[in-house]
């Protein structure tokens, strides 16, 4: 078997890799490639291999790095099954469609620099129907239900506890007269999560391909969390201030809907308006509901038992545009929750403009934040930052917490591998920035000796 590494090689987006199997050619991943526009232009364009040959794709979430190019790769004449989870395959479709509005805005920008230069427009990466023309050959299967994909390839999805439907792919190979078992690791969650279960342990792993987003940091306390919230809002609603929340619209928008939830039941809480400003996700939280397959034990008793963990009176979720404006004339203290996590884009940049100026307000953030974003100027401590091209001078107090991220840390990817059965032979180290992948492959070494380990570059192929 070749491995080729297309994407997420040293870097943590486009993941795109090419397995060559009994002379088939498999899919894993096929998502967007962030990064300087001119470089993600060309890579998101031109595929490394000719799609009409594929014979699979396999995905094992629906973050848009992993599948946002999946419209393109039909486009350019893919025509095979795209396997998933049923959960990855509801939240892609929503992803997908939210992703193609933002590829006809991205074209009606450069087109119009373009313009300028006496050049012709160009077109969008793909539109919103060819995004739903790809969500038609998704074919979704449980967790736990080994799959024939190609002739010696059978694949088993299995719970990576990562976003709901996150799924570590299992692939059972015969090849050649041998057999082995070659482990994708997706993204893998923390653990002890408050909505979503462990991820699984998988036995009997020959081959590991493992991500490393975070394989040289370790997370805040996940135990202080809650009540640092707590401290946070209550001290910004005593002052009849506003919490402005800036969250992505998959995981962690209901993570934080979750805690503001469970604290107002305990009474930590004062029932203020809280907002949840993103038709993205709003329609990400509905689908949350729909599969309570990938809840842990405690919110699926909540859920059945109790009332919808996603929803309280004083909450409201807001699709309309001209409702969203009208909390631009709110006065009393309330809470609003709105996309993007990195306030590089959609409805939150509004609530900044409008909020971000008031020492009575804050501003909290619960996610990463790359460099040169909105939210990371912010957090850096400038000042004024601009907002629609206009300096805003920012009096509000500003917080981080990364209490809350879906990727495991150093330690606990630690924990991952260690509990993994099987020998191990070679671990291939991916989704990480280099500085974050190569530290987790020299702490591989150290506690795993016996495995090779090794840290490929884009476009390189490894035999297994």
């Amino acid at each position: 078997m070749q491995v080729h590494f297309f994407g997420a090689a040293r870097t943590t987006t486009g993941s795109m890799f090419l397995l060559e199997i009994n002379g088939q050619r498999l899919l894993l991943e096929c998502g967007l490639f962030q990064g300087r526009r001119g470089e993600s232009i060309l890579r998101n364009r031109n595929f490394p291999f000719d799609p009409r040959r594929l014979d699979a794709v396999v995905l094992s979430h629906a973050h848009i790095d992993h599948c946002g190019n999946l419209p393109n790769l039909c486009r350019q004449g893919y025509e095979g099954n795209i396997y998933c989870t049923f959960a990855t395959r509801d939240l892609a479709s929503i992803m997908l469609e939210d992703s193609a509005h933002v590829q006809l805005d991205d074209a009606a920008f450069v087109s119009k620099q373009r313009a300028k230069q006496g050049l012709p427009p160009v077109e969008p990466l793909y539109t919103p129907t060819e995004a739903e023309m790809a969500i038609r050959q998704f074919v979704a299967f449980n967790y736990n239900r080994p799959f024939r994909v190609l002739d010696g390839v059978t694949v088993t999805f299995r719970d990576a506890g990562h976003i709901l439907g996150s799924a570590q792919v299992v692939l059972d190979i015969r090849e050649n007269g041998r057999a082995f078992r070659y482990l994708f690791s997706g993204d893998i969650g923390r653990g002890n999560d408050d909505i979503l279960r462990d991820p699984e342990v998988i036995e009997n792993v020959d081959f590991l391909q493992v991500e490393a987003t975070y394989g040289g940091r370790v997370h805040s306390p996940r135990q202080d969390v809650d009540e640092t919230v707590c401290k946070l809002v209550c001290d910004t609603l005593q002052q009849n201030g506003k919490v402005i929340i800036p969250a992505f619209s998959v995981g962690r928008t209901q993570q934080i809907v979750y805690t503001l939830h469970q604290l107002t039941l305990a009474g930590r809480l004062p029932r203020v308006p809280i907002f949840v400003d993103s038709p993205l996700s709003v329609n990400a939280t509905e689908i949350y509901r729909l599969h309570p397959e990938c809840f842990n034990d405690s919110i699926y008793r909540f859920l059945r038992e109790k009332e919808n963990p996603f929803g309280m009176a004083n909450l409201t979720y807001i699709r309309e545009v001209e409702h969203s404006k009208r909390l631009n004339d709110l006065k009393e203290p309330a809470i609003i929750i709105s996309a993007s996590g990195m306030a590089e884009a959609g409805r939150i940049r509004h609530h900044l403009k409008n909020n971000i100026g008031d020492p009575r307000n804050l501003i909290l953030f619960i996610g990463y934040c790359a460099e040169h974003t909105l939210g990371a100027q912010i957090l850096a401590g400038k000042n004024p930052v601009n907002i629609f091209g206009e300096p805003h001078p920012v009096r509000a107090r500003i917080a981080s917490i990364d209490a809350y991220s879906g990727h495991a840390d150093k330690n606990e990817l630690r924990r991952y591998v260690e509990s993994l059965t099987g020998p191990l032979r070679k671990i291939l180290v991916v989704h990480g920035e280099e500085s974050q992948c190569l530290a987790f492959a020299d702490a591989l070494r150290s506690f795993k000796p016996a495995s090779e380990v090794l840290v490929p570059e884009h476009g390189q192929s490894v035999s297994i």
